[in-house]
Protein backbone atom coordinates (compact mmCIF):
# COMPACT_ATOMS: atom_id res chain seq x y z
CA UNK A 1 0.00 0.00 0.00
CA UNK A 2 1.44 3.44 -0.90
CA UNK A 3 2.33 5.76 1.95
CA UNK A 4 0.03 8.79 1.70
CA UNK A 5 1.38 10.54 4.80
CA UNK A 6 2.32 14.14 4.07
CA UNK A 7 5.97 14.94 4.72
CA UNK A 8 6.36 18.40 6.26
CA UNK A 9 9.81 19.89 5.88
CA UNK A 10 11.70 20.08 9.21
CA UNK A 11 11.07 23.84 9.35
CA UNK A 12 7.32 23.46 8.75
CA UNK A 13 7.04 20.54 11.16
CA UNK A 14 8.73 22.51 13.94
CA UNK A 15 6.63 25.61 13.27
CA UNK A 16 3.36 23.68 13.39
CA UNK A 17 4.39 21.89 16.57
CA UNK A 18 5.26 25.20 18.21
CA UNK A 19 2.09 26.95 17.01
CA UNK A 20 3.98 29.46 14.87
CA UNK A 21 2.37 30.99 11.75
CA UNK A 22 2.67 29.01 8.52
CA UNK A 23 1.48 29.95 5.00
CA UNK A 24 0.89 27.32 2.32
CA UNK A 25 1.92 28.07 -1.27
CA UNK A 26 0.93 26.18 -4.42
CA UNK A 27 3.57 24.83 -6.80
CA UNK A 28 1.74 24.89 -10.14
CA UNK A 29 2.82 28.48 -10.72
CA UNK A 30 6.42 27.28 -10.36
CA UNK A 31 6.24 24.24 -12.63
CA UNK A 32 3.68 25.35 -15.21
CA UNK A 33 2.91 29.04 -14.81
CA UNK A 34 6.22 30.76 -15.51
CA UNK A 35 9.12 30.40 -17.95
CA UNK A 36 12.40 28.90 -16.78
CA UNK A 37 14.60 30.05 -15.06
CA UNK A 38 12.39 32.88 -13.80
CA UNK A 39 10.06 30.37 -12.16
CA UNK A 40 12.65 29.35 -9.57
CA UNK A 41 13.52 32.97 -8.78
CA UNK A 42 9.83 33.75 -8.22
CA UNK A 43 9.37 30.64 -6.05
CA UNK A 44 12.26 31.73 -3.84
CA UNK A 45 10.96 35.31 -3.78
CA UNK A 46 7.50 34.22 -2.62
CA UNK A 47 8.94 32.10 0.18
CA UNK A 48 11.09 35.06 1.27
CA UNK A 49 8.02 37.32 1.32
CA UNK A 50 6.38 34.89 3.75
CA UNK A 51 9.46 34.87 5.96
CA UNK A 52 9.76 38.65 5.94
CA UNK A 53 6.15 38.79 7.06
CA UNK A 54 6.94 36.72 10.13
CA UNK A 55 5.63 33.34 8.97
CA UNK A 56 7.05 30.06 7.65
CA UNK A 57 6.45 29.17 3.97
CA UNK A 58 5.12 25.73 3.08
CA UNK A 59 5.26 25.19 -0.67
CA UNK A 60 3.29 22.03 -1.48
CA UNK A 61 4.10 19.36 -4.09
CA UNK A 62 4.11 15.60 -4.65
CA UNK A 63 7.54 14.04 -5.22
CA UNK A 64 8.00 10.38 -6.12
CA UNK A 65 4.54 9.54 -4.83
CA UNK A 66 4.87 11.35 -1.50
CA UNK A 67 3.02 14.58 -0.64
CA UNK A 68 5.37 17.25 0.69
CA UNK A 69 4.18 20.24 2.70
CA UNK A 70 7.16 22.58 2.65
CA UNK A 71 10.06 22.03 0.28
CA UNK A 72 13.75 22.23 1.01
CA UNK A 73 16.05 23.90 -1.53
CA UNK A 74 16.79 20.93 -3.77
CA UNK A 75 13.11 19.93 -3.86
CA UNK A 76 12.05 23.44 -4.87
CA UNK A 77 14.69 23.40 -7.61
CA UNK A 78 13.41 20.05 -8.84
CA UNK A 79 9.84 21.30 -9.15
CA UNK A 80 11.08 24.34 -11.07
CA UNK A 81 13.49 22.54 -13.39
CA UNK A 82 12.14 19.03 -14.03
CA UNK A 83 9.96 19.11 -17.15
CA UNK A 84 8.38 15.75 -16.26
CA UNK A 85 6.65 17.21 -13.17
CA UNK A 86 2.92 16.89 -13.75
CA UNK A 87 0.05 19.21 -12.83
CA UNK A 88 -2.01 17.71 -9.99
CA UNK A 89 -5.47 18.69 -8.87
CA UNK A 90 -7.12 17.10 -5.84
CA UNK A 91 -8.56 14.26 -7.93
CA UNK A 92 -5.07 13.41 -9.24
CA UNK A 93 -3.46 12.90 -5.84
CA UNK A 94 -4.40 9.25 -5.34
CA UNK A 95 -3.30 8.12 -8.83
CA UNK A 96 -0.06 10.10 -8.51
CA UNK A 97 0.73 8.59 -5.13
CA UNK A 98 -0.06 5.05 -6.31
CA UNK A 99 2.13 5.51 -9.40
CA UNK A 100 5.01 7.10 -7.50
CA UNK A 101 4.67 10.17 -9.71
CA UNK A 102 5.82 13.73 -9.12
CA UNK A 103 3.60 16.73 -9.60
CA UNK A 104 2.99 20.38 -8.82
CA UNK A 105 -0.22 21.05 -6.92
CA UNK A 106 -3.08 23.28 -8.05
CA UNK A 107 -5.33 25.25 -5.69
CA UNK A 108 -7.53 22.25 -4.88
CA UNK A 109 -4.65 19.85 -4.19
CA UNK A 110 -2.67 22.44 -2.23
CA UNK A 111 -5.65 23.39 -0.06
CA UNK A 112 -6.39 19.73 0.67
CA UNK A 113 -2.83 18.76 1.63
CA UNK A 114 -2.19 21.96 3.59
CA UNK A 115 -5.37 21.55 5.61
CA UNK A 116 -4.48 17.92 6.33
CA UNK A 117 -1.16 19.11 7.73
CA UNK A 118 -2.91 21.61 10.01
CA UNK A 119 -2.15 24.79 8.04
CA UNK A 120 -4.96 27.37 8.05
CA UNK A 121 -3.71 30.05 5.63
CA UNK A 122 -2.96 29.60 1.93
CA UNK A 123 -1.88 32.23 -0.62
CA UNK A 124 -2.40 31.90 -4.36
CA UNK A 125 -3.00 34.07 -7.42
CA UNK A 126 -6.55 33.47 -8.60
CA UNK A 127 -9.06 30.70 -8.04
CA UNK A 128 -10.67 28.53 -10.66
CA UNK A 129 -14.40 28.86 -11.12
CA UNK A 130 -17.37 28.49 -13.43
CA UNK A 131 -16.37 28.71 -17.09
CA UNK A 132 -18.10 30.87 -19.66
CA UNK A 133 -20.74 28.89 -21.51
CA UNK A 134 -21.36 26.69 -18.47
CA UNK A 135 -24.94 25.97 -19.53
CA UNK A 136 -23.57 24.11 -22.56
CA UNK A 137 -20.33 22.66 -21.21
CA UNK A 138 -21.01 22.16 -17.47
CA UNK A 139 -17.35 23.11 -17.03
CA UNK A 140 -16.50 24.14 -13.46
CA UNK A 141 -13.21 24.12 -11.60
CA UNK A 142 -12.66 21.48 -8.93
CA UNK A 143 -11.45 24.32 -6.68
CA UNK A 144 -15.00 25.28 -5.75
CA UNK A 145 -16.29 21.95 -4.46
CA UNK A 146 -13.02 21.26 -2.61
CA UNK A 147 -13.13 24.64 -0.85
CA UNK A 148 -16.72 23.92 0.21
CA UNK A 149 -15.43 21.08 2.40
CA UNK A 150 -11.97 22.26 3.46
CA UNK A 151 -11.36 24.57 6.43
CA UNK A 152 -8.64 26.85 5.15
CA UNK A 153 -8.36 30.59 4.51
CA UNK A 154 -7.40 31.32 0.91
CA UNK A 155 -5.94 34.73 0.05
CA UNK A 156 -6.42 35.35 -3.67
CA UNK A 157 -7.04 38.10 -6.24
CA UNK A 158 -10.47 36.72 -7.06
CA UNK A 159 -11.01 34.23 -9.86
CA UNK A 160 -9.35 34.26 -13.25
CA UNK A 161 -10.97 36.92 -15.43
CA UNK A 162 -11.38 34.47 -18.31
CA UNK A 163 -14.14 32.80 -16.26
CA UNK A 164 -17.78 33.68 -15.65
CA UNK A 165 -17.29 35.75 -12.49
CA UNK A 166 -20.98 36.33 -11.57
CA UNK A 167 -21.74 32.62 -12.00
CA UNK A 168 -18.70 31.69 -9.91
CA UNK A 169 -19.80 33.98 -7.08
CA UNK A 170 -23.29 32.47 -7.22
CA UNK A 171 -21.81 28.98 -7.10
CA UNK A 172 -19.67 29.86 -4.08
CA UNK A 173 -22.76 31.22 -2.33
CA UNK A 174 -24.64 27.98 -3.06
CA UNK A 175 -21.72 25.97 -1.69
CA UNK A 176 -21.62 28.06 1.49
CA UNK A 177 -18.13 29.45 1.01
CA UNK A 178 -17.71 32.85 2.70
CA UNK A 179 -15.98 35.71 0.85
CA UNK A 180 -14.32 38.76 2.40
CA UNK A 181 -13.26 41.69 0.28
CA UNK A 182 -9.98 42.97 1.68
CA UNK A 183 -10.16 46.75 1.65
CA UNK A 184 -12.68 46.63 -1.17
CA UNK A 185 -16.43 46.41 -1.71
CA UNK A 186 -15.93 44.93 -5.19
CA UNK A 187 -14.75 41.42 -5.99
CA UNK A 188 -11.29 41.61 -7.60
CA UNK A 189 -10.82 40.67 -11.25
CA UNK A 190 -7.49 38.82 -10.96
CA UNK A 191 -5.51 40.90 -13.49
CA UNK A 192 -7.86 43.81 -12.70
CA UNK A 193 -8.47 45.60 -9.42
CA UNK A 194 -12.22 45.08 -9.76
CA UNK A 195 -14.49 42.68 -11.61
CA UNK A 196 -17.39 45.06 -11.03
CA UNK A 197 -19.21 42.49 -8.88
CA UNK A 198 -20.01 43.41 -5.25
CA UNK A 199 -18.92 41.52 -2.14
CA UNK A 200 -21.17 41.24 0.91
CA UNK A 201 -18.46 41.66 3.54
CA UNK A 202 -15.43 43.95 3.66
CA UNK A 203 -12.53 43.76 6.11
CA UNK A 204 -9.57 46.10 6.36
CA UNK A 205 -7.02 44.48 8.68
CA UNK A 206 -5.45 41.03 9.15
CA UNK A 207 -6.87 41.05 12.67
CA UNK A 208 -10.40 41.29 11.27
CA UNK A 209 -9.74 38.28 9.05
CA UNK A 210 -8.38 36.35 12.04
CA UNK A 211 -11.55 37.24 13.98
CA UNK A 212 -13.70 35.76 11.19
CA UNK A 213 -11.57 32.60 11.27
CA UNK A 214 -12.12 32.29 15.01
CA UNK A 215 -15.86 32.77 14.54
CA UNK A 216 -15.86 30.01 11.90
CA UNK A 217 -14.22 27.64 14.37
CA UNK A 218 -16.57 28.61 17.20
CA UNK A 219 -19.66 28.07 15.05
CA UNK A 220 -18.62 24.62 13.88
CA UNK A 221 -20.75 23.21 11.09
CA UNK A 222 -19.50 22.48 7.57
CA UNK A 223 -15.73 22.61 7.18
CA UNK A 224 -15.82 25.21 4.42
CA UNK A 225 -13.07 27.61 3.39
CA UNK A 226 -12.86 31.36 3.84
CA UNK A 227 -11.88 33.37 0.77
CA UNK A 228 -10.06 36.66 1.30
CA UNK A 229 -10.34 38.54 -2.00
CA UNK A 230 -7.37 40.90 -2.17
CA UNK A 231 -7.29 43.19 -5.24
CA UNK A 232 -4.12 43.92 -7.17
CA UNK A 233 -3.23 47.63 -6.72
CA UNK A 234 -4.56 49.86 -9.51
CA UNK A 235 -1.03 50.95 -10.41
CA UNK A 236 -0.07 47.31 -11.06
CA UNK A 237 -3.24 46.03 -12.74
CA UNK A 238 -3.47 45.18 -16.41
CA UNK A 239 -4.88 48.03 -18.48
CA UNK A 240 -8.65 47.28 -18.41
CA UNK A 241 -9.26 48.30 -22.04
CA UNK A 242 -6.36 46.15 -23.26
CA UNK A 243 -7.56 43.25 -21.10
CA UNK A 244 -11.11 43.39 -22.47
CA UNK A 245 -10.00 43.67 -26.09
CA UNK A 246 -7.49 40.82 -25.98
CA UNK A 247 -9.82 38.55 -24.01
CA UNK A 248 -12.68 39.14 -26.47
CA UNK A 249 -10.38 38.27 -29.38
CA UNK A 250 -9.12 35.16 -27.57
CA UNK A 251 -12.66 33.96 -26.79
CA UNK A 252 -13.65 34.39 -30.44
CA UNK A 253 -10.61 32.42 -31.62
CA UNK A 254 -11.31 29.74 -29.03
CA UNK A 255 -14.84 29.23 -30.40
CA UNK A 256 -13.71 29.31 -34.03
CA UNK A 257 -11.04 26.68 -33.40
CA UNK A 258 -13.38 24.46 -31.39
CA UNK A 259 -11.15 24.43 -28.32
CA UNK A 260 -12.96 23.00 -25.30
CA UNK A 261 -12.60 21.26 -21.93
CA UNK A 262 -9.31 21.52 -20.07
CA UNK A 263 -7.63 23.10 -23.09
CA UNK A 264 -9.66 26.33 -22.79
CA UNK A 265 -7.94 27.87 -19.75
CA UNK A 266 -4.30 27.44 -20.87
CA UNK A 267 -5.23 28.64 -24.37
CA UNK A 268 -6.91 31.82 -23.11
CA UNK A 269 -4.15 32.59 -20.62
CA UNK A 270 -1.51 32.12 -23.31
CA UNK A 271 -3.43 34.39 -25.68
CA UNK A 272 -3.70 37.04 -22.97
CA UNK A 273 0.02 36.92 -22.32
CA UNK A 274 0.85 37.16 -26.03
CA UNK A 275 -1.76 39.80 -26.77
CA UNK A 276 -0.65 42.04 -23.90
CA UNK A 277 3.06 41.68 -24.56
CA UNK A 278 3.59 39.90 -21.24
CA UNK A 279 1.76 42.54 -19.20
CA UNK A 280 -0.82 39.99 -18.01
CA UNK A 281 1.97 37.88 -16.50
CA UNK A 282 3.37 40.89 -14.63
CA UNK A 283 -0.10 41.75 -13.28
CA UNK A 284 -0.49 38.12 -12.20
CA UNK A 285 2.80 38.22 -10.32
CA UNK A 286 1.92 41.54 -8.70
CA UNK A 287 -1.30 39.98 -7.45
CA UNK A 288 0.49 36.89 -6.13
CA UNK A 289 3.08 38.97 -4.28
CA UNK A 290 0.36 41.04 -2.62
CA UNK A 291 -1.57 37.93 -1.64
CA UNK A 292 1.51 36.27 -0.14
CA UNK A 293 2.32 39.37 1.93
CA UNK A 294 -1.25 39.58 3.21
CA UNK A 295 -1.44 35.85 3.96
CA UNK A 296 1.66 36.11 6.15
CA UNK A 297 0.10 39.00 8.08
CA UNK A 298 -3.13 37.04 8.55
CA UNK A 299 -1.26 33.95 9.77
CA UNK A 300 0.68 36.10 12.26
CA UNK A 301 -2.51 37.83 13.45
CA UNK A 302 -4.24 34.50 14.00
CA UNK A 303 -1.30 33.11 15.96
CA UNK A 304 -1.08 36.27 18.09
CA UNK A 305 -4.79 36.08 18.91
CA UNK A 306 -4.43 32.47 20.00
Amino acid sequence: MPDTTSLPSPEVRDALAAGRPVVALESTIIAHGLPRPRNLAVAEELEELVRSGGAVPATVAVLDGRPHVGLVKDQLERVAQDESVRKLGHRDLAPAIAAGASGATTVSATAFLAAQAGIRVFATGGLGGVHRGWTETQDESADLALLARTRITVVCAGVKSILDVPATLQRLETLGVSILGYGTERFPGFYLTSSGEPVDWTVRTPEEVAAVMRAQDALGGPESALIVANPVPEAEQLDPALHDRVLAEALTECRERGIGGQAVTPFLLDQLMRGTGGASLEANLAAVRGNVRLAARIAVARTAAR
